[in-house]
């Protein structure tokens, strides 16, 4: 190879003197502009060709000339569209490539779970470990068959890694209880499942990367619906919507194939396994998206599929501060949906896919980059919609400034709303009990410690029956710290037909019985941050 390299440069030499010395021969003056061809050395492959070609001819006409061709990836010096002046030596330089795929092995996480449930320092191993696959394609880049680069050109997962599960005593004295339906909730970025007992629990999805704005069981218990955040460096994308059935010995993630969920998504009451979702547009200022203020629905098939989205309601305005974005809730059976934006509350025309306001009220002016929306929810029997209403404040400057909020309550066949827990706090967010006697039902909230500063106060969690009656406040105890804002979730009806409120402080589960005030400390690892619990 080497033998060949110094033949080949001697020969380069040679050409470049016998270029140089007709150049010299060319100096002598003429009274005319010589019209002779041009003497061009071409390079490739190994070995010159020399050929002649008239002046102001292209470098390509050139490499046509000395009958060379090139790929796509070869590289000429001077470039092809140069034109030709004198004589001059052209170099092909003959650029391949090739592709490689390798298959790499992902190996898997170990995570570690507190239970207070196992005596301490137990240790026992919930879900195995089982590593994951992905393959790698390089790409190799060859000049005159020398390989000059070799760079990761595509690396794409097959499989993802299962991590491994090892739960740890922490012996805290929490004795387990009986547990009517099942609860799931968010911890660490997991999902997880109780059912039977609060001490029976089970690993639902273990990617760690669940970020909270969707966590929904359906009506039937049965699945899971939840967001994963986008995978870093994807700036079109802020995460994706998936679902799970939790009553599969292994439950496989389904990807719905939708993106872009912040503010709504969840099951149609009613029909089986429909998912309805709204969507937003990614941005790079703040808050990071544009709201779309839309509805679609899709149905999981029965294969594991995804069905083809349908359009309820299209992308809209959204009303004032609409760029934030409108949530929904739908009734209890399904046939009517509601929605909540900063304008306002009132329900959807299902047929024409418009908004029909049932209170509308001055937005929330926060100075900053978010939008206050009110909570939502139905009465158990379908006729009132529960909600938090924005007061004007009497002698305020500015009264989109107000601080007076009140829990309202929303006829749906168009009478008067009126006002039954006041000065609530924005973040009350009301929730019926599942179910009524005689017409008879509670209704659970939040009320802030400091009304007039509701968006810091910290809060309790009230009861009322569904006028606005005996209200009461039942957990935390007075004098305690208090509870975030949070959506709190009823149990289903018990096997001595009780209820219990699911509710979060510190990051742990308890329950409240909201009739005789008993409380129920069922978690003890301060990581869980959602939710909900169904049939």
């Amino acid at each position: 190879m080497r033998l060949k390299h110094t033949a080949l440069t001697l020969l380069w030499r040679a050409a470049l003197l016998a270029i140089a010395g007709m150049l010299l021969g060319s100096c002598a003056p003429q009274a005319v502009a010589s019209t002779a061809p041009l003497n061009v050395l071409v390079a490739t492959d190994g070995r010159q060709s020399a050929v002649q070609v008239p002046v102001g001819s292209s470098v390509q006409s050139a490499l046509e000339a000395a009958g060379v061709q090139l790929s796509s990836l070869d590289r000429v010096d001077p470039p092809g569209f140069s034109l030709l002046t004198g004589p001059a030596i052209i170099t092909v330089t003959r650029v391949t490539e090739e592709f490689s795929v390798q298959d790499v092995v992902i190996p898997f996480e170990q995570q570690t779970v507190r239970n207070e449930l196992l005596p301490r320092d137990e240790v026992r191993r919930v879900q195995k470990g089982v590593p994951g696959l992905k393959q790698e394609t390089y790409r190799r880049v060859y000049e005159d068959g020398v390989q000059v680069s070799n760079t990761l050109f595509k690396s794409e997962i097959i499989t993802e890694a299962r991590p491994e599960i090892v739960m740890v005593g922490s012996q805290l004295p929490y004795t387990p209880v009986a547990l009517p339906g099942r609860l799931a909730y968010l911890t660490a970025g997991n999902a997880w499942l109780m059912e039977g007992t609060t001490g029976e629990r089970k690993p639902l999805v273990t990617t760690g990367d669940l970020d909270g704005y969707v966590f929904s069981l359906s009506e039937d218990g049965a699945w899971l619906l939840y967001t994963r955040k986008a995978a870093e460096g994807d700036k079109e994308t802020i995460n994706s919507l998936w679902a799970v059935r939790v009553t599969d010995e292994e439950p496989a993630p389904i990807d719905l194939k939708v993106r872009n969920v912040i503010h709504f998504a969840g099951w149609v009451p009613g029909q089986n396994q429909v998912v309805s979702y709204s969507t937003v547009e990614p941005r790079s200022a703040p808050p990071g998206w544009q709201a779309n203020n839309d509805l679609q629905t899709l149905s999981i098939l029965p294969g594991g599929g995804v069905g083809k989205p349908k359009v309820l309601v299209e992308t809209n305005a959204g009303g004032i501060y609409g760029w934030w974005g409108t949530t929904f809730a739908w009734s209890p059976d399904g046939s009517r949906l509601a929605y909540a934006r900063p304008d306002g509350v009132g329900l959807v025309d299902l047929d024409e896919g418009t908004f029909r306001p049932l209170m509308e009220m001055l937005p929330l002016q926060t100075g900053r980059d978010w939008a206050w929306v009110p909570g939502l929810s139905w009465s158990p029997d379908g006729r009132v919609l529960y909600s938090v209403n924005h007061g004007v404040e009497e002698g305020m400057p500015s009264p989109e400034e107000s601080q007076h909020f009140h829990v309202t309550a929303l006829p749906v066949d168009g009478s008067s709303a009126a006002p039954v827990a006041s000065e609530s706090g924005m973040f009350a967010y009301p929730a019926a009990a599942p179910r009524a006697q005689d017409r008879t039902y509670s209704v659970a909230f939040l009320k802030a410690r400091f009304p007039a500063q509701s968006e810091t106060s910290t809060y309790r969690l009230w009861l009322m029956d569904r006028d606005g009656s005996n209200q009461q406040a039942i957990f935390p105890a007075e004098g305690s710290a208090g509870i975030g804002p949070q959506q709190v979730v009823w149990s289903p009806v018990g096997a001595d037909s009780s209820l219990w409120i699911g509710v979060l402080s510190e990051g742990n589960i308890y329950f409240v019985h909201p009739t005789s005030g008993e409380v129920q400390k069922v978690t003890g690892d301060g990581s869980i941050s959602r939710i909900d619990w169904q049939e």
